[in-house]
């Protein structure tokens, strides 16, 4: 399904509606030439694209914090991956940490999107911490499938990046259960004890392609090993690379607005070379775009992580509109309406505030 539309109005394509105040970038107008190519310039733009429903609690989560209890009010960890988001919550008065054990006794700390281990969650209690859980109800979903194997003395092999702070979560729930498996070229190095008692789990972040082929081959090595109850991957996480692997062939460029840390940002820039872009960068902000990228490109698609407000897509769009690529055409490839309740901690104090009580804001695409 395809639609062309102005760029002008963000809702007209789809955009998640976001709450952080999040000002415009200052843009130097002309900054990109106009260069001359064969036939109309044009942008494809992925939808669904940006905020998902996880993404989208956490951030509220926060502001909603900062409301009741006033600044500063301490994140473990970024609250997501996004250096715009947590430099916009920094201003707010939010205090970002590395661990509970630099959040001054009694004070209020918020968990991450990406979840935490029993252990932190004990640490923070140990040191008398308010804390509100933020953390994506599907990696929850996750924790609770880890607990539940690990009292059925299974073996999980946990598909996933070692040093994510979602692996590093999921892992602390049954860490004498857990096997990680970074990538299909480790399944070769796993030893376990009991072939016929394995199950597997992942990320919620990953490449679907990629996860569905480590997949593949632990079943090559172990015939027994067992599913999950339903797909670990989340469903923003596939509807974005679904999307983008509609426009990457028809696309001379892709460009990804998302952080380096954002592991569901990367994947969509390594989703698009291997769906045929001829070329595909991340960025953070629209000028960061090299004036070289764009010799030669009618075609530019567009699409941006799980945790980028769209107001720094529609940058790139005016950015990319200065160089002549006005005519934007949506490529719609799913459907979006998933809300999430606010944490437990907040849900009255919303209400009472005259908030957006559980049902904070809807995403669409």
């Amino acid at each position: 399904m395809a639609a062309a539309t102005s760029h002008d109005d963000p809702r007209t394509i789809g955009a998640p509606l976001v709450s952080l105040a999040m000002p415009r970038l200052r843009r130097q107008a002309g900054r990109l030439q106009d260069l001359p190519v064969s036939g109309e310039k044009q942008v494809l733009l992925a939808a669904p694209r940006g905020y998902c429903a996880g993404v989208d609690r956490a951030v509220v989560a926060v502001e909603q914090a900062l409301s009741r209890y006033g600044a500063p009010v301490y994140v473990r960890k970024q609250i997501v991956h996004n250096v715009h988001v947590v430099g916009t919550l920094e201003e707010m008065g939010a205090i970002f940490v590395d661990e509970v054990d630099e959040v001054p006794a009694g004070a209020h700390v918020v968990f991450s999107a990406h979840g935490v281990s029993p252990a932190v969650v004990q640490a923070a209690a140990d040191r008398q911490l308010h804390t509100i859980d933020a953390t994506c109800p599907l990696v929850t979903k996750v924790h609770r499938e880890a607990v539940r194997f690990a009292k059925q003395d299974k073996q999980i092999l946990l598909i996933g990046h070692a040093d994510h702070e979602e692996v590093e979560g999921t892992f602390g729930e049954a860490p004498n259960h857990t096997i990680i498996v970074n990538s299909p070229e480790d399944v070769d190095l796993i030893e376990v004890d009991d072939t016929e008692n394995l199950v597997w789990l992942s990320q919620t972040t990953l490449s679907v392609d990629e996860t569905m082929l480590t997949v593949e081959r632990l079943r090559e090595r172990f015939p027994a090993l067992q599913d999950p109850p339903s797909d670990d991957i989340c469903y923003a996480t596939q509807n974005r690379q679904q999307a983008i692997k509609q426009i990457a062939a028809q696309s001379d460029l892709v460009l990804v607005v998302g952080s380096s840390n954002s592991s569901n940002s990367v994947r969509l820039v390594e989703v698009a070379l291997e769906h045929g872009a001829k070329a595909a960068y991340r960025i953070d902000y629209a000028n960061e775009v090299q004036q070289a990228w764009l010799a030669g490109v009618r075609t530019v698609g567009v699409t941006s992580g799980a945790s980028v407000p769209d107001v720094l897509v529609q940058d790139l769009l005016d950015e990319l509109a200065d160089a002549g690529y006005s005519r934007v055409r949506a490529e719609v490839t799913a459907q979006e309406d998933l809300v999430f309740s606010l944490p437990k901690e907040l849900r009255d104090s919303s209400r009472q505030a005259g908030g957006r009580g559980t049902e904070h804001r809807r995403s669409v695409s």
